[in-house]
């Protein structure tokens, strides 16, 4: 009875041990969370005769998205691809533009623009554009036509260098 007895304390205690093991070990270090990429170009066109309705979004870390009445597409751009997209802005002098330009005549079929860019929105429409910004329109459309007219591939995008 005594030998029962021990063995009884000892599976006991084993189960003790066992379970206050788990319990006992190293904490985890928290496991800091990526920062999620940030919007850094939102290019939106609407309107004019063929009732267009295209965006273009870019993200900080060269992810993109391309949508549009017909077609949605996800796009990777790299860092040249990127670091181009802010020397346009920068020559454009972005920065100083104002927030809307507006045609004073008004027109059914024309095309609106919305660029937002690093946190600043300017609205447009055709024959209001000022020239600073018809470089960066011009581009953005071109993306665009490129993208629509393109299968889609995982290959980094084509350069952003105007074609001629």
């Amino acid at each position: 009875m005594h030998i029962r007895n021990g063995i009884v304390v000892f599976v006991v205690f084993l189960l003790v041990a066992v379970a206050a093991a788990g319990c006992l070990g190293v904490r985890t270090p928290p496991v800091a969370k990526p920062t999620p990429p940030s919007v850094m170009l939102d290019y939106r066109r609407v309107g004019g005769i063929d009732g267009l309705d295209d965006r273009l979004v870019i993200f900080d870390n060269g992810a993109a998205v391309f949508s549009s009445r017909t077609i949605n597409r996800e796009l990777s751009l790299n860092q040249t691809d990127l670091d181009q997209i802010t020397e346009l802005f920068s020559e454009a002098q972005y920065s100083m533009l104002e927030g809307n330009y507006t045609s004073r005549r008004g027109g059914a079929d024309f095309i609106h623009y919305t660029v937002t860019y690093n946190g600043k929105t300017v609205n447009t429409e055709d024959s209001a554009v000022p020239p600073s910004l018809q470089s960066i329109l011009d581009e953005m459309n071109r993306i665009i036509s490129e993208v629509s007219t393109t299968e889609p591939s995982d290959q980094p995008f084509a350069s952003l260098t105007p074609h001629t």
